[in-house]
C-alpha cells in the first residue's frame, strides 16, 4: 500500500459557467471519464463514486473569515491542525513564523518518517532555488518547509537528470525555456504521468506540488488556463494508465482560485478531494476521514486519513 499525494494549488469547485470556469471550457476527457462524464464543479453531485474514482469536497475556510491562503491551507493539509484558526487568520503565500511553528510541530513528512516509512517530495528544485533559500532572499513554501523539517532530501537538478525527480511543470519544458537548461529531460504529458507513477513506487508516501494552477488563476487568462488544464489532463491519463492496485492517488488543493477567472483573488469555494485507485482503498480512506469528522469534511482530515492508512499505530 502506498499513497501519491498530488497537490494542485488554487483549485476550487466553482460554478458550471464556461465564461469564468476553465474546468468547463477545457477539453479534459481523462478527468471526465474518471468522474463518469461529470465535470470538476460545485454542481457535480457529491460524494461521487465511479469505477475509477471518488470525489468529495473539503472546506478550505475552516471557520476563519477572509479568503483562504496557501501557507495556512497547505499547513492544515500537512498537519491536521486548523492552522488559520490557531493563528487567527489566513496567511500566504509563504509561511510566517506562526505557520512555520505549526509545521515544525509535526507534519505528514515527519510523522511518516518517524514511523520508518520511505517518504519523498518528488519536485526537482534548480540551483537558484537553493541559492535563494541559503541567502535568505527566498522563503520556502509550506510543503518544502515541511519536508525539510523532516530531513527529507529536496530533489536537485542532478536528481532530475537522473530520473529520480520531476520538474514543477511535470514535462520539463519550463526548465528548458525559463531556467536555461537546454538539455533538461523532456517528457510528453503522458510520459510525465507515467514518470509520476514510477517514482511513487519507490516510496510509501510521495508528494508532488503543482503550483501552476494557482498562477493561472491569478493571471485570469482563459486560453492559457485551458491549455494548462488540457496538458494536466493528459498527464492524469498517463498516470492512470500506469497505476496499479496497490496504490492510492490523492488529488487535493488548498484553496479556490482557478475555477473563477472573473477575479485575480482566491475564492471561498470548497476544494476537491479526488481519490483514484481501487474501490477498497478509496472506501478505507473515506471511512478514515469520517472517523475524524464531527462537522463535515475539511482540509485537516487529509493528514489524519493518510496516517490511518499508512501508519495506523500513530496517534492523530
Amino acid at each position: 500500500m502506498r499513497v501519491l499525494f498530488l497537490f494542485l494549488d488554487g483549485v476550487g469547485l466553482g460554478s458550471a459557467d464556461p465564461v469564468i470556469n476553465p474546468f468547463i471550457k477545457a477539453d479534459m476527457p481523462h478527468l471526465e471519464s474518471l468522474l463518469g462524464r461529470h465535470r470538476l464543479t460545485a454542481e457535480t453531485p457529491l460524494p461521487l463514486v465511479t469505477p475509477g474514482a471518488t470525489l468529495t469536497s473539503l472546506d478550505a475556510s475552516l471557520g476563519v473569515e477572509g479568503l483562504p491562503q496557501s501557507a495556512t491551507g497547505q499547513a492544515a493539509l500537512l498537519t491536521g491542525k486548523n492552522v488559520p484558526g490557531i493563528i487567527g487568520y489566513h496567511y500566504g503565500p509563504k509561511p510566517n513564523k506562526e505557520v512555520a511553528a505549526c509545521l515544525n510541530n509535526g507534519n505528514l513528512f515527519t510523522m511518516l518518517t518517524k514511523a520508518g516509512l520511505q517518504v519523498a517530495l518528488l519536485n526537482a528544485y534548480p540551483p537558484r532555488y537553493f541559492d535563494g533559500i541559503n541567502s535568505g532572499h527566498r522563503l520556502p513554501g509550506a510543503i518544502a518547509m515541511a519536508a525539510y523539517q523532516a530531513g527529507i532530501h529536496l530533489m536537485t537538478a542532478e536528481d532530475l537528470y537522473q530520473g529520480n525527480a520531476i520538474s514543477a511543470d511535470l514535462t520539463g519544458m519550463a526548465w528548458r525555456e525559463h531556467l536555461g537548461y537546454r538539455d533538461a529531460p523532456l517528457l510528453s504529458p503522458p510520459q510525465a504521468g507515467a514518470r509520476l507513477a514510477e517514482l511513487s513506487r519507490r516510496y510509501k508516501f510521495s508528494l508532488f506540488e503543482y503550483w501552476l494552477t494557482d498562477v493561472a488563476g491569478h493571471n485570469q487568462d482563459m486560453d492559457g488556463a485551458c491549455k494548462l488544464l488540457e496538458t494536466l489532463d493528459q498527464i492524469l491519463g498517463g498516470l492512470q494508465d500506469t497505476w496499479d492496485d496497490d496504490g492510492l492517488i490523492l488529488l487535493v488543493s488548498d484553496h479556490g482560485n482557478l475555477e473563477n477567472l472573473s477575479t485575480r483573488r482566491h475564492t471561498t469555494n470548497p476544494v476537491p478531494l479526488l481519490l483514484i485507485g481501487n474501490l477498497a482503498l478509496r472506501e478505507r480512506f473515506v471511512e478514515n476521514m469520517r472517523k475524524e469528522s464531527t462537522t463535515g469534511n475539511d482540509l485537516t482530515q487529509v493528514y489524519k486519513a493518510v496516517l490511518h492508512m499508512l501508519a495506523p499505530g500513530i496517534p492523530v
